[in-house]
């Protein structure tokens, strides 16, 4: 028994310590002290910042050529050491920007570290936020090559667009905001308003890119500090350049044609009363139909919605009845309409750009007729005749005049 159990002794040993030996490790790790975290990225029309000017004039060989400006947003870790505002020194922001200017975007992040301590690493990267200029003279195809290309950059990193400055976008008044981070958690408002779009992600833009297909990014608009999601760019399908904004109506009403809204306010007028009237919307689907006639071929999008009178300045309107409601309803409906009007006039008359998805449908229903027509899709959705129709029930009225 005795040699036994020293057998069995030894037996565990070595197993342990052949255990130990095949572990895995990051034997090649970088600790993140020693790294700059980057989490923000601005792309602007190229414009030398003041420091860059000054260090262009001291340095040699200094011949790129000027096509864009790429600003990075840092993690300040000196900030989050001492623990922000509360803690640490109230003049030590949360974060720093860093910006440089030339023709390649992957040469611009290294040549960073000609002027900085850490490297720069785009792991955690939240945010591309590119300038309404620079898009319409380049394409997203060269904009964002790099970043699809990097495995270290992650594909739900989120793209929007800016009319003025990107790099404003990646500023904040105060210091314990990090802005990247800011800009994400608006985005995540969007069962709150119907002014906020599904985020586009590098994952899926790569898919329009490769289909040729218009999209929407978030627009998002910035001063002295602030910054607001207002309305939406499109991009155009054969070009991937930006072809022009929609305002916040008609990013309203393409929502609701779409049927991605997830919640929000829509105000009309409630015409026995003449006074306003706010609708919140709890539910929202809509259903594209396609009719097909030879190589004629049309749309008809039923919306459907449910929600409840949130607010109604009606004075002494009495208890709100069958009838009462039902007037709410048609004039919400009507509202509605109005609005999916002015998006999708906007849409397929002017920019000639399918955003909402009628082409996937006719790709679905009728995969041999969408064959003659994916190659120019936009230009024959911009002459292909669209009736849309909603159907609303107000499931709830509150508590004020309730009968």
């Amino acid at each position: 028994m005795k040699i036994t159990f020293n057998r069995t002794k030894y037996l565990l040993i070595g197993l342990c310590t052949c255990s130990l030996l095949i572990q895995t490790g990051c034997w090649s790790k970088d600790e993140i002290e020693e790294l700059s975290i980057y989490v923000g990225v601005a792309l602007d029309q190229a414009k030398e910042t003041k420091l860059e000017a000054k260090l262009g004039k001291l340095a040699v060989n200094a011949n790129d050529r000027k096509l864009l400006s790429v600003t990075l947003q840092i993690v300040n870790k000196q900030s989050e050491e001492k623990g922000g505002n509360s803690a640490g020194d109230p003049a030590t922001k949360a974060y720093l920007n860093v910006s440089e200017t030339g023709d390649s975007i992957i040469d611009m992040i290294r040549q960073l570290s000609t002027r900085m301590e850490r490297p720069a690493i785009g792991h955690h990267l939240k945010v591309i936020v590119i300038n309404e200029q620079l898009a319409r003279h380049k394409s997203m195809y060269q904009l964002l090559d790099f970043f699809l290309r990097d495995n270290d950059i992650r594909p739900n990193c989120v793209v929007m667009m800016s009319s003025g400055l990107a790099k404003h976008t990646l500023e904040a008044k105060g210091n314990s905001i990090v802005p990247a981070f800011r800009l994400m958690g608006m985005l995540e408002n969007r069962y709150r308003t119907l002014k906020i779009m599904p985020r586009m992600t590098l994952y899926k833009l790569e898919k329009h890119m490769h289909a040729e297909s218009s999209y929407m990014l978030q627009n998002v608009v910035a001063a002295e500090g602030e910054v607001k999601l207002s309305g939406a760019a499109v991009i155009k399908g054969k070009t991937q350049k930006f072809r022009g904004l929609l305002n916040e109506e008609e990013l309203l009403g393409v929502i609701l044609l779409s049927g991605e809204a997830e919640g929000g306010i829509i105000k009309c007028v409630n015409e026995k009363t003449n006074e306003m009237i706010a609708y919140e919307l709890k539910a929202m689907n809509s259903e594209i139909y396609t009719s097909v006639d030879g190589d004629n071929v049309s749309f008809d999008v039923k919306m459907k919605s449910e929600g409840r009178i949130i607010e109604d300045w009606s004075e002494n309107s009495g208890p709100i009845d069958d009838a009462y409601r039902a007037g709410v309803e048609q004039s919400v409906e009507r509202e509605i309409m109005r609005l999916a009007k002015q998006g999708l006039d906007k849409i397929q008359k002017e920019y000639k750009a399918d955003v909402v998805g009628f082409g996937t449908r006719l790709s679905i229903e009728q995969p041999k007729l969408w064959q003659k027509v994916k190659k120019n899709w936009d230009q024959a959705f911009s002459r292909i005749p669209i009736t849309y129709s909603v159907e609303l029930t107000i499931t709830e009225t509150g508590t004020e005049k309730s009968q």
